[in-house]
């Protein structure tokens, strides 16, 4: 029993070399492939300073810094532009009713450029909501009225230019329109600094009664005098509050819309060749066929 048990030891040893030896070749095998799918630079031996395995592996490190400074630009551009896109949207919301609406409606009553001749015949001071139903003069056009200058004037359509040239007899002259509402502007109403009401009604209130002074009527709305007014200061506001807000809106939008939307991105880089010009022709067709058969000849014959 003993010399069998030796004889099969004996007998079992050889095979294991043989095993090791298979494993080891195929580890080798792996190790050469795995060398063999890296770079040529070190296929070709050790990296040296100044070579141009360094060269490129430089250049590509360069690349890839200037991708991610590129992708960072891009993602803070990104955001500047949709902040840009969303402030435009409220700053024209809150220029419709505060320059918009006051030049269209300026526009409209076509206001004469030249100031004719006002003379203010009433001066009425009044408090309380319900004696101010009107007001010549209003700090805030959506504040209450709690306190009110309401002044009334004749106009007469003679230029106030000619009029300080050659004064007339208030008493003799014929007025135009008698005893009308007198507006600061087309709104009656205004923000400080540019609209003070104290002022205003020293300027042309109890102290200045029957003291002519230049003003602007509407000729669509004779009844209608303001004391301010400019036909290029009017519509210089309402360009910018019409164009700077949309034109800013339009850009960031477009912007945005051709780094992230895939429809328009399809649509720039769309190719200008015809319907009939994307299918091959039978020349391609041909050539494509024999290139076919040659490969599958080379593969037969290997």
């Amino acid at each position: 029993m003993k010399k069998s048990s030796t004889l099969t030891t004996t007998t079992s040893m050889p095979t294991s070399p043989t095993l090791s030896a298979q494993t080891l070749s195929a580890s080798k095998m792996s190790l050469s492939s795995s060398r063999s799918g890296r770079s040529s630079c070190q296929s070709h031996g050790p990296i040296r300073p100044g070579s141009g395995c360094v060269d490129a592996i430089k250049a590509k490190r360069d690349e890839i810094e200037i991708d991610s400074i590129l992708e960072k630009a891009k993602f803070y551009t990104s955001v500047c532009l949709g902040t840009t896109a969303i402030l435009s949207v409220f700053t024209f919301l809150f220029l419709i009713p505060f320059v918009v609406d006051p030049a269209i409606s300026t526009i409209i009553a076509d206001y004469d450029p030249v100031p004719v001749t006002c003379v203010v015949i009433d001066h009425i001071y009044a408090e309380g909501i319900k004696n101010c139903t009107w007001s010549s003069c209003r700090e805030g056009c959506t504040s209450s009225l709690t306190k009110c200058h309401q002044l009334f004037v004749n106009y007469t359509r003679i230029p106030y230019s000619e009029w300080e040239r050659n004064p007339r007899d208030l008493e003799r002259v014929k007025w135009d329109v008698s005893y009308t509402k007198f507006l600061i502007n087309s709104e009656g109403c205004g923000y400080p600094p540019t609209t003070n009401c104290s002022v205003f009604a020293r300027q042309y209130g109890f102290s200045h009664i029957g003291e002519p002074f230049p003003c602007y009527y509407s000729r669509a709305y004779p009844q209608v005098v303001i004391g301010r007014y400019s036909w290029e200061n009017n519509l210089y506001h309402l360009v910018l509050s019409l164009i700077i807000p949309n034109v800013l809106f339009a850009i960031s939008i477009g912007v945005l819309s051709y780094w992230y939307c895939p429809c328009c991105e399809k649509a720039c880089n769309k190719s200008s060749r015809v319907y009939a010009e994307k299918f091959p022709t039978k020349e391609e067709i041909v050539n494509c066929m024999k290139c076919n058969m040659e490969k599958s000849l080379t593969l037969k014959v290997y």
